[in-house]
């Protein structure tokens, strides 16, 4: 299989006056064509970072990429100049924000914006781009297409914004797309329409897909292989299968049984994972997770556990090496 998007390494660190935090510490994945593989875990463990880092888009200040590599179709993009990112992104690799309201131009009409993706990347003249353009919003399901060329999104709901945030993403058809929490904000109905329009889209491009979001609900129906990340690093990989069949980390139980069961009584109480990430500038010396663990041992807290190999993955957990010595 055919690997688009390679990352190794990968270490991104805030430079804030508190101090250097490291936000994205280390992480390495992969994604074949046509799979999806999830980035998992609680607000603040840094999926997002690590998609801005991917994509190179990072805030600096405070954010700054200062290791590993990223890449693209055989090549490391880290070294690249922006000029030479902006004619990768769009291109080679695509990227779903996630709010479509605030991420789309509010000053422009709907055709302008998609038909700039084009006309950047492409050779595309001005009447040949609102024709692909209206090709496109057909093809992610826009309602009355022709009608929404001229609109504006404020004309538009949510989830007609995210079908418009879908169609600049895959305009150029890149081999790697990113979809960073490209449901939450829209209501269960419409999340349902999303996720199979995107399933759909990569079926017929077959896009390799990282599907970043904290709903285990929509991991379990859209992904191959799951990342869980805790306080910036990947605590545990496995296919999607195995991750909810036996999780081996005590984080990705958690995550598992804090998510509601459809059929559920109504009086069932969700287990919940006491306490809270801790600050980037307060980590403990050894295990993270370890102040909030239910099978923390003395050398979680003084020592930081590093990736292993399990049966069908990795995970970084000494409870989970005692389990399986």
């Amino acid at each position: 299989m055919a690997v688009p998007l390679e990352v190794t390494g990968l270490s991104t660190s805030l430079f804030t006056r508190r101090g250097v935090m490291k936000a994205v510490d280390g992480l390495s994945l992969s994604v074949g064509a046509g799979e999806t593989v999830a980035l998992v875990g609680e607000s603040g463990c840094g999926k997002s970072l690590s998609a801005l880092s991917i994509m190179r888009l990072l805030p600096d200040p405070p954010a700054r990429l200062v290791g590993g590599e990223v890449r693209l179709n055989g090549r490391d993009i880290v070294p690249l100049s922006e000029k030479a990112m902006l004619d990768i992104r769009g291109r080679e690799i695509g990227m779903i924000f996630q709010d479509p309201m605030s991420s789309l131009n509010p000053v422009a009409p709907i055709e302008a914006q998609v038909a700039e993706v084009l006309m950047t990347h492409t050779e595309l003249g001005r009447g040949q781009a609102r024709a692909r353009t209206h090709e496109l919003l057909e093809q992610v399901g826009m309602p009355d297409a022709g009608r929404r060329l001229d609109a504006y999104p404020h004309q538009l709901s949510g989830g007609m914004c995210q079908r418009v945030m879908i169609a600049m993403a895959i305009a150029c058809n890149p081999s790697v797309l990113i979809a960073d929490e490209p449901t939450t904000a829209l209501d269960v109905t419409v999340q349902a329409q999303v996720l199979a329009l995107l399933k759909r889209l990569q079926a017929e491009a077959g896009m390799a897909m990282i599907f970043i979001t904290h709903d285990l609900g929509v991991v379990a129906e859209t992904a191959d292989r799951v990342v869980v990340m805790y306080a910036g690093r990947k605590v545990e990989e496995a296919p999607v299968d195995e991750l909810f069949e036996a999780p081996r980390h005590p984080y990705t139980a958690g995550l598992i049984a804090a998510t509601p069961v459809p059929g559920a009584p109504r009086a069932t109480r969700l287990a919940d994972i006491p306490g809270m990430v801790p600050p980037l500038n307060e980590l403990p010396a050894g295990c993270a997770f370890a102040a909030r663990c239910p099978r923390v041992m003395e050398r979680c807290r003084r020592e930081r556990p590093e990736l292993t190999p399990t049966r069908a993955g990795l995970v970084a957990c000494f409870a989970a090496e005692k389990d399986a010595s």
